[in-house]
This record gives C-alpha cells, sequence and structure tokens, in this order.
C-alpha cells in the first residue's frame, strides 16, 4: 500500500538501486521499496519498520580465529609426524611468523577498539566486519556526525611508517608508504578498496567516507609524523581520535544511528 503524501515512509518503485538499511539486501532497479524520508534511506517492503538487533562486533575476532586454526593446525600435524618427540618439538619451537602475525593483528585491533571507546557518544562504532564476496574484512567502521572513517588498525612495533615521494615537476608524483625502508603501499590500496566498499554502500547519501591506517606501538617522531599517502591518512591512534572527533560547520551532519545501522547490515561481523 502507497502511504498518504507527508507521512515519513511511502511505497515506490525504485528508479536506482539500493540496499535495504535494514538487512542489507540488494534491492535492484525497478523492484519496490519503502523509501523513508527522514533517513533518506530505502527498505525492504518485507523487513519491518521496527529495526532489528545488529552487533557492533569484536575488535580482532577473525584475527584471532585464524591464528588459533594455524596454531592447532601446526601443533596436531607435529604430534602426529612425531609421536614421541612432539611435545619436546613443540615446546622448544615457535610458531611460524606466517603464523604469530595472525596474533599481532588482533592485538593491534584490540588496542585500537580501547583508543575508540574515548570517542564522544555521537560517534558509533563497528568492528571486525566482512566485505562480502570476499575473504577480507575491515577492521573499524566509525559513524561521525562529519561522516565515516574506515581504519586500517597495524601493528609494527618499534618500526616508523614514513612517507617517500619520487617525481613531482618532470615526473608525476608517486607516493609510497615505507616502514623500515620497505615498501608497504599496498596497505594503503588495501584501505583504499575498503573505502570504495563503503562509498558504495552509501552511494545514495551525501556522506563523506575517509579512510586511514593507525599504526599502534609504532616508533612516531615527537613532533609531525602524520602524513597523507594517496588520500589514506597515516597516523597513531591519539591523532585518530582528535581527527575523529572534529565537526565541520561546513559539511551536513550525518544521520549517525541510520549510517551506522545501514552498514552494520552490510559489512556484517567477520
Amino acid at each position: 500500500m502507497t502511504l498518504e503524501p507527508g507521512q515519513d515512509e511511502k511505497r515506490m518503485r525504485l528508479r536506482y538501486a539500493g540496499i535495504c538499511r535494514l538487512c542489507g539486501a540488494a534491492l535492484s532497479t525497478g523492484s519496490d521499496a519503502i523509501y523513508e524520508r527522514h533517513s533518506k534511506s530505502v527498505r525492504c517492503v518485507t523487513c519491518e519498520a521496527e529495526p532489528v538487533a545488529l552487533s557492533d562486533g569484536v575488535a580482532g575476532a577473525s584475527a584471532r580465529r585464524e591464528h588459533e586454526r594455524r596454531r592447532d593446525a601446526r601443533e596436531a600435524r607435529i604430534r602426529t609426524n612425531y609421536p614421541k618427540l612432539g611435545g619436546l618439538i613443540l615446546a622448544l619451537s615457535e610458531d611460524p611468523q606466517s603464523t604469530r602475525a595472525w596474533q599481532g593483528g588482533a592485538i593491534g585491533e584490540e588496542i585500537l577498539a580501547e583508543r575508540l571507546r574515548d570517542l564522544p557518544d555521537s560517534a558509533r562504532v563497528l568492528h571486525d566486519r566482512r566485505i562480502p564476496g570476499t575473504r577480507a574484512n575491515i577492521d573499524h567502521i566509525v559513524v561521525t556526525p562529519a561522516g565515516v572513517w574506515v581504519i586500517d588498525a597495524k601493528r609494527y612495533k618499534g618500526q616508523r611508517p614514513a612517507l617517500h615521494v619520487e617525481g613531482g615537476l618532470i615526473r608525476p608524483r608517486v607516493e609510497t608508504l615505507r616502514i623500515g625502508g620497505r615498501d608497504k603501499t599496498k596497505l594503503v590500496e588495501g584501505v583504499r578498496s575498503q573505502v570504495e566498499r563503503v562509498s558504495a554502500a552509501l552511494a545514495d547519501t551525501d556522506v563523506i567516507v575517509r579512510g586511514a591506517l593507525c599504526f599502534v606501538e609504532a616508533d612516531w617522531p615527537l613532533i609531525g609524523g602524520a602524513f597523507t599517502v594517496n588520500d589514506i591518512d597515516v597516523l597513531w591512534p591519539k591523532l585518530l581520535l582528535k581527527r575523529l572527533a572534529e565537526v565541520s560547520d561546513d559539511v551536513a551532519a550525518t544521520d549517525v544511528d541510520s549510517i551506522h545501522r545501514r552498514l552494520a547490515a552490510v559489512f556484517p561481523p567477520a
């Protein structure tokens, strides 16, 4: 049934594809949907008007599961191959770096999640979100009155992130991220891809989506240190919180609760 004009919502046939803000289902062009004027979003005709409970997620959960899976598989393999010496081998050796990296990643996400607790009540946070159709996940999504931040937490203990620039006058300017002298620009590209995914989920809104690489326990200099690589901010937790709390007067206020619900539905817990 089509609601009378002036009411907060109405049933309509979509001129453009959309995403249900409640269940995250894709709504194709020409399909029937409910348009909500207050949130400027759509939902399935079959979805109830009352929102369903959605989890904010647990930081580092998927990384910890992967670490435990690899650790347990290695232990089982060693005990099978060396029935008598398996326990001794495990006691005298450690997991390979490829396994320990998952544990370090989980710790980095957990450290940053703890810092994000200090955000104002006006912000909402989603942790460890799965990107549908891929094996990738987003560490943190923060919805603020000024827009949305897609954040990748990294734990490079004691190492210094640095911006490396080539060209700029005669040759095209090329920006790369270096950590310990090694090119780690692929981390930046990973966040850029995540920003594109979140932006696509909010394509029918005016919400600004930004991306950040946040390095915890890194060797940051006393003065300066933060920089931007290909539009992705590279910084530490304290500065990140400051950026997240900033509100610009020339940007329309974001409907935080509505955007939070939509992103929670589109990107479920990993």
